[in-house]
């Protein structure tokens, strides 16, 4: 099937053609007719002639029949000679309707020859470039572009990377930035550029060596200094932020990112004073009030963390089920079992439901009421199939907290007979089995996980683990526990398995490094009495002992860390 060309000017040139005719045959000048458009340079004084209008209606008819290939060629011819902005346009426009790329950017070309205050054509150029990835001409056109742009320029220059993203060969892209940037060296805008085009080039150093001239050289600018935040290391940036924020009256997304900042530094308190500030400025703003509440009940302040929750409730915040969670844990932590249950039972379908069911199980349990928190999960269960898997392994788990392994095992074991290779059910029947000596089972499950999902890295580290706590196959382990940590590098509890291995084969230094790392992510317990067990064969009794102390004062009654410390201090 043809493409047939819009025909945008056929009627209004028969018009022009009719006038004509009433001249008999007399040129008349009168401009050629163009759909309505951006506003456009004084046109050129254009005689509408017989040969002109004869080959514009040519070309428009052309179009019209679906001849793509004359009504290219013809409003070429025309735009050339005729050298009309309106006409290269229409020439512009035809041929990159045809696909015919060449002609359309000679036209484009043309028409912001003619017409240099286009935007539209500069535009167009711009793109036909981008797509003929043609980076050297490309870069000429945008240096003329910002030498053009008068006072726009800073604008102009915050705009490069996102015309230059579409460019094929991402490469290309800081060399273009750089070299058409270098006549603007002492404005700020050209080293902002700079720095996003080395930042998406993955070049950290020259990305923020471009950020920090852009700082230098409108120290008030917000948005440099945002970049340079995100390009520094936490502790710098806190710093970088920290002095701004003295010397200049900063905006709230500048302090909400400090006060970020604080909590990913695990600098709560000083997060804390950051958003309270932050809420006396803005004291209805739902994103502050959730990160105050989130603070507080981390810092073991519930009343203030009830306070922010509550308020956000009043406020019809649009994450309402989190904080209804946070409020029914509050209430749970204050013994206030009714209110807990209520919380949860106010949380709907979502992200939140099945977290909330579970809630309310342990809820009854510690109220003494075991075999209700099985029937609620039980009936939850049974009206929502696709949370089945969930609820299941949660019913477990409340089996296991009770020391009712073997039943734990029963449940699980019924999920896996209804669907045999569901991986979360052969992973955690896998670690079930474990727990009661079904060693067989525990392998061959997780074995079969891995069969199904080659890059579970959890499994990789049970497995691995297992065999290393065993001191069986020690090789073996080592390779699944490499495995895994190629899959999750910073996982602590499988750095705790690489420690722990390498303890076994008699590589005590690099087991303490291992675990120590381990332990600096995540004080558990677990790692705890294996770093201690680790320390204290190396001769450093003293610190083996201070990390078994402080370990069990913060998690009192854990049974590997009472039985390592046993085994050693008995």
């Amino acid at each position: 099937m043809k493409r047939r060309l819009p025909p945008l000017l056929l009627v209004a040139c028969l018009g022009a053609g009719a006038s004509l005719a009433q001249q008999e045959g007399e040129a008349v000048a009168i401009p050629v007719p163009i759909p309505a458009g951006p506003k456009v340079s004084p046109l050129p004084a254009q005689e509408l002639t017989p040969q002109i209008l004869y080959q514009f209606l040519l070309a428009e008819i052309a179009g019209s029949r679906g001849n793509t290939t004359l009504a290219v060629d013809a409003h070429r011819d025309l735009a050339r000679g005729t050298r009309d902005p309106r006409i290269a346009q229409r020439a512009a426009q035809i041929a990159l309707f045809a696909r015919r790329y060449e002609v359309a950017l000679d036209a484009a070309r043309l028409w912001a020859e003619l017409d240099p205050e286009s935007a539209q054509a500069r535009q167009m150029v711009t793109s036909l470039l981008l797509a003929g990835a043609r980076p050297e001409e490309l870069a000429d056109h945008l240096a003329r572009q910002l030498a053009a742009e008068g006072p726009n320029l800073p604008n102009a220059l915050l705009q490069l990377n996102r015309v230059l993203a579409r460019l094929p060969d991402k490469r290309q892209v800081p060399r273009i930035v750089e070299q058409v940037t270098t006549p603007y060296i002492g404005i700020a805008e050209a080293h902002f550029a700079r720095a996003v085009a080395a930042h998406g080039a993955q070049d950290a150093v020259r990305a923020l060596g471009e950020a920090e001239r852009a700082v230098a050289l409108r120290p008030e600018w917000e948005q440099a200094v945002l970049l340079r935040s995100q390009l520094q290391s936490r502790p710098e940036a806190i710093e970088g932020l920290h002095r701004f924020i003295a010397e200049q009256r900063a905006s709230r997304d500048l302090r909400q990112m400090l006060a970020r900042l604080y909590v990913a530094e695990r600098r709560f308190a000083e997060a804390r004073r950051e958003f309270a500030d932050l809420l006396a400025g803005a004291p209805d703003d739902t994103e502050t009030l959730y990160a105050l509440g989130v603070l507080s009940y981390q810092q073991q302040e519930p009343r203030e963390a009830e306070r922010h929750f509550r308020r956000l409730i009043e406020l019809n915040y649009a994450e309402a089920d989190s904080v209804r969670l946070y409020l029914g844990q509050l209430a749970e932590d204050d013994k206030r079992w009714d209110e807990a249950f209520k919380w949860y039972e106010e949380i709907g379908p979502g992200e939140q439901f099945v977290a909330a069911r579970l809630r309310q199980a342990h809820v009854l349990t510690k109220q003494d009421k075991f075999d209700a928190a099985l029937r609620h999960l039980q009936t939850v269960r049974a009206g929502h199939a696709e949370h089945a898997v969930r609820l299941l392994i949660g019913e477990a788990q409340l089996l296991r907290e009770a020391d009712r392994t073997v039943d734990a095992l029963a449940v699980l074991d019924e999920g896996l007979a209804a669907q045999p290779d569901q991986p979360e059910l052969l992973y955690e029947s896998a670690l079930v089995a474990e727990r009661i000596g079904r060693i067989d089972t525990f392998e061959s499950r997780l074995k079969r996980l891995l069969q199904l999902k080659p890059d579970h890295a959890h499994a990789l580290n049970a497995l691995g683990y297992s065999l290393a706590e065993r001191n069986l196959r020690l090789d073996e382990a080592q390779q699944l526990i490499d495995r895994a940590l190629a899959l999750a590098p910073d996982d602590p509890f499988i750095l705790d398995s690489k420690g722990w291995v390498r303890f076994r084969r008699g590589d005590s230094p690099g087991a303490l490094d291992a675990l120590q790392r381990a332990f600096a992510i995540r004080p558990d317990p677990e790692i705890a009495a294996h770093l201690g067990e680790v320390l204290w064969t190396l001769g450093r009794r003293d610190d083996a002992t201070r990390t078994w102390s402080e370990a069990a004062k913060a998690h009192p009654g854990n049974d590997v860390l009472t039985a390592t410390i046993k085994r050693f201090q008995p």
